[in-house]
């Protein structure tokens, strides 16, 4: 196996806070607690994980934006702490949102001015400017201003931006993340388009088919620790044998989720929202015998959003953080 693009050993990320109202109290938060993986030339490695698990703070890392409290990070086989400028030369990154561009400047202009930024001579950059206008399918709208654009051209763009230099290394926090479907499945493309070319990827989200769809390897994040890392046809293994039954009924169902939680068969339990409505997600070892306990649970409820189906990666995501939404 050839070197790792991406070597990390033990890396901690402690911040200090503090707590209380009145008589505030220091407080040490570990982000990232003890972490070691690697990430091979040419792969697309995810890495997926509840809200503060750690994600963002280890691609700050890794892009020299933010220091580590202790162990090592190498990226193509420069510290992130001594060489921080090489490495810079070589990755680029792109974070969630639609910060980072000149919204009164056009898209070929903005491309312009982050050439510059590169040292670009003026062939060069005219060439690059044009040719990745084209792959994001942006050229036909490459003098209008970016403020006219739409959120997910806007995205587009910033992919654009961030190959202006001809990164080695890119590394995606949520890129998808508010996009329409269809803006989504074109950025999808995109980073598969971009992968092709030898670029090594560094990507999270918390759409788990879009990571089962693009990633060679995804790591679990929780609490600052990887749980674990496989490929995501592994990972699902970690549900073999399981059905999963879901409902959905207007009105909030945490007595149901208790009790079902009580019983041997049930693994786990999960709850969300949206607007009035709450979905409940139980994977299990007996789906007729979870059933029966949801009708005696809700007596006379209506059972036509009920869904028996076999598990995928979300659910083995779900089982491997422990039941969290």
């Amino acid at each position: 196996m050839s070197e790792p693009v991406v070597a990390v050993r033990d890396l901690f990320r402690e911040y200090k806070t503090t707590v209380g109202l009145l008589r505030r109290k220091p407080r040490i938060v570990n982000a990232l607690n003890g972490i070691s993986f690697d990430v091979q030339p040419g792969e697309i490695f995810g890495m997926v994980g509840p809200n503060g698990a750690g994600k963002t703070t280890l691609i700050k890392i890794l892009a020299t934006l933010l220091l580590p409290t202790s162990g090592t990070a190498q990226v193509l086989g420069y510290d992130v702490v001594h060489h921080e400028r090489r490495i810079r030369q070589h990755i680029n990154f792109i974070l969630g949102g639609e910060r980072g561009l000149y919204w009164r400047l056009s898209g070929y202009d903005n491309l312009r001015y982050f050439a510059d930024l590169y040292r670009l001579d003026r062939a060069t950059a005219e060439t690059r400017c044009k040719d990745l206008l084209t792959l994001v399918g942006l050229w036909d709208r490459h003098d209008e201003r970016v403020e006219g654009y739409s959120k997910g051209m806007k995205q587009r763009l910033h992919i654009a931006k961030a190959l202006i230099n001809e990164p080695r290394v890119l590394f995606l926090d949520e890129p998808t993340i508010g996009l329409d479907p269809l803006a989504a499945r074109m950025l999808r493309e995109l980073i598969s388009e971009i992968r092709s070319r030898g670029i090594t990827i560094f990507l999270t989200s918390h759409y788990m088919w879009e990571m089962e769809i693009l990633c060679d390897r995804l790591a679990v994040l929780c609490d600052g620790k990887i749980i674990t890392l496989d490929s995501p046809a592994n990972l699902k293994n970690h549900v073999n044998g399981l059905e999963v039954v879901e409902l959905q009924v207007l009105g909030t169902l945490d007595e149901v989720a208790d009790r079902l939680r009580a019983r041997p068969y049930i693994d786990t339990v999960s709850l969300s929202s949206s607007g009035h409505a709450q979905t409940i997600r139980v994977q299990t070892d007996d789906a007729q015998a979870t059933i029966s306990e949801i009708r005696q649970s809700l007596p006379g409820i209506d059972l036509s959003r009920l869904v028996v189906r076999p598990p995928n990666l979300e659910d083995a995501y779900i089982k491997l953080v422990g039941g969290e939404s």
